[in-house]
């Protein structure tokens, strides 16, 4: 090492002068630098390779700078600051009232009110009346995402007519403009388009009856064991429902709001609150289908009115495979000899056996015929009335037996059971009032209407009327002397039939009917009543619930009696 300082000062001596700092230091030599001060290093210059490196980063992130300024301000500029405007002058909805729905008598059923201040739109107000909410049904309300915009901003009927009339309740909601500033806050706003409430309806119904009736039914169901039941009652001039009540039912005012748990309740109670048993529901009618099986016999001929049949209590066939064991089929009492009239007076099913499927010189009118006649009054098919979810029925033929029993023929016995109203019969209670509307009227199939001043288109049964007096002469000596004596009253005539269909693969239970019209001379209401799955042994059933409503109307509403 000290060779190589001696050579360099020889070399350096040549070449002139020796600065302080040329000279190397030997670190080694000289302990006492501090070499984290940087003592006694060497320093050396930043290289060119160095220096391009960096300055091509710098202009790599000048690029991106320069290139996003340009989208921003010249590409796009002229959408953001269309957005920016938006942003500080912001569109919100002022919402519509919806139309109110009102009984026959203008009480308010479905109607609207603010609650809170801070509420930006109304809460929809249903009436504590009883009877009302499968008609009214309920709706669901403009709701916020977690944003707290508006991504429904309508009300929306859910059930009933408010979702029928949902476009006519629905108003047009209006328009406000509001600006804010750069924290969000309002600085002014104006309404640019102001709201349109939707339009009202008046309803055909009258409240005061639903709430009585459906009260009547709860007390019975639950003094007799029925689990539902079902009112109706239609004007037979052109289909105007005065009542139309479904037990049990549900809260509108809970569905609309969403209550959980009462849902959960509903959705668990075996008693149906959610099925409208009077057009959805459907049931086997029994007794109340002889009325048009009188007027097919009176129709085919295959009678005379005033001939008798005698009842004694039930009617033997052979049995082709067991001729030793023949089959029978039993009268629900022995009647004695009846005629038409009073066949349906006492409801003999002897006398539809013998007519509907023939028995000894009796001709009947065939299950063909017998189907034709409920399809001529309007069953089996859906009536039209401006309700949701209506079903349409079953009527039990040859075809269908087939279908459903895998083959299995159709046999006397099978027509025998239809004649009555048995074996596959399902209809709906307003498929049923508006076929005894048409026994009413003459035969005029009407269209139930709810809503009052709506079309309701009509058809013409083409029947005798000879024949329609024969029936009606028949339903009212069930009121004055026979299986309908329990809504036999003074101050009104009433015209009716009774019906018990038996249900359940043990027939341990029964639909328990009642239907008919009044005033008798003069026809303007046509009713039906079904109490449902009742206990065979019951003799309190539609009939009895008939009367207390009879007795009711006469006391506060007895201008419909008139």
């Amino acid at each position: 090492m000290l060779r190589k300082i001696a050579l360099f000062f020889r070399r350096r001596k040549k070449m002139g002068e020796i600065n302080p700092d040329e000279i190397f230091i030997d670190s080694s030599n000289l302990p006492e630098f501090d070499v984290h001060q940087f003592e006694g290093r060497l320093e050396q210059p930043i290289t060119r390779r160095t220096i391009g490196f960096v300055a091509i980063c710098f202009l790599i992130v000048g690029g991106v700078f320069i290139s996003r300024f340009w989208l921003l301000q010249i590409h796009h500029g002229e959408a953001y600051a269309e957005q920016s405007e938006i942003n500080r002058l912001r569109n919100t909805d002022i919402f519509s009232n919806r139309g109110v729905i009102l009984d026959r008598n203008g009480i308010e059923l479905a109607s609207n009110a603010l609650f809170e201040a801070t509420s930006d739109f109304a809460r929809r107000v249903y009436a504590p009346i009883k009877g009302i909410s499968h008609l009214v049904g309920y709706i669901k309300y403009p709701t916020k995402d977690n944003s707290g915009f508006y991504f429904r901003t309508n009300y929306v009927g859910e059930d009933g007519l408010e979702k029928v009339y949902n476009d006519v309740l629905s108003g047009e909601n209006g328009v406000r403009i509001v600006e804010i500033d750069a924290r969000g806050k309002v600085q002014s706003q104006n309404v640019v388009r102001p709201p349109i409430d939707g339009e009202s309806i008046t309803l055909t119904i009258d409240s005061r009856l639903q709430d009585k009736i459906y009260r009547i039914m709860a007390t019975t169901s639950a003094d007799y064991g029925f689990t539902g039941g079902t009112v109706a009652i239609m004007d037979v001039r052109n289909g105007d429902l005065l009542s139309l009540v479904s037990f049990p039912e549900f809260d509108s005012t809970k569905l609309a709001e969403g209550d959980r748990e009462a849902i959960r309740e509903y959705q668990n109670d075996s008693k149906t609150p959610f099925l409208n048993r009077a057009v959805s529901g459907l049931f086997t009618p029994g007794s109340i289908m002889k009325p048009i099986v009188a007027m097919g016999a009176l129709s085919e001929g295959i009678i005379d009115p005033q001939k008798k049949i005698e009842s004694t209590g039930s009617i033997s066939i052979p049995n082709p495979y067991f001729p030793d064991k023949p089959t029978v089929f039993k009268d629900w009492k022995a009647h004695g000899w009846v005629d038409m009239r009073h066949a349906l007076a006492v409801s003999s099913d002897v006398y539809f056996y013998a007519i509907g499927g023939g028995f000894e010189d009796q001709r009947g009118i065939g299950i063909a015929n017998v189907e034709k006649y409920i399809r001529m009054f309007g069953l089996g098919e859906k009536t039209g009335i401006n309700l949701s979810q209506e079903t349409e029925g079953i009527i039990p033929n040859p075809e269908w037996k087939e279908k459903i029993f895998n083959g299995d023929i159709w046999r006397v016995g099978d027509t025998y059971n239809t004649s009555i109203g048995q074996y596959g019969l399902q209809f709906t209670p307003i498929q049923i009032v508006r076929y005894v509307a048409a026994i009413a009227n003459g035969g005029i199939l009407v269209t139930p209407s709810l809503v009052h001043d709506d079309e309701n288109p009509t058809k013409k049964i083409p029947l005798k009327k000879e024949h329609f007096d024969i029936v009606r002469e028949g339903m009212r000596l069930a009121v004055t002397e026979g299986t309908a004596a329990g809504i036999h009253v003074p101050y009104v005539a009433v015209a009716g039939k009774t019906g018990t269909a038996q249900i359940g693969t043990t027939k341990q239970l029964v639909n328990s009917w009642s239907v008919g019209f009044f005033p008798y001379d003069n026809p303007t209401y046509a009713f039906v009543v079904l109490m449902e799955r009742g206990a065979q042994s019951n003799t309190i059933g539609a009939t009895y619930v008939m009367r207390q409503l009879l007795d009711w109307m006469n006391a506060n509403t007895p201008e419909y009696l008139q």
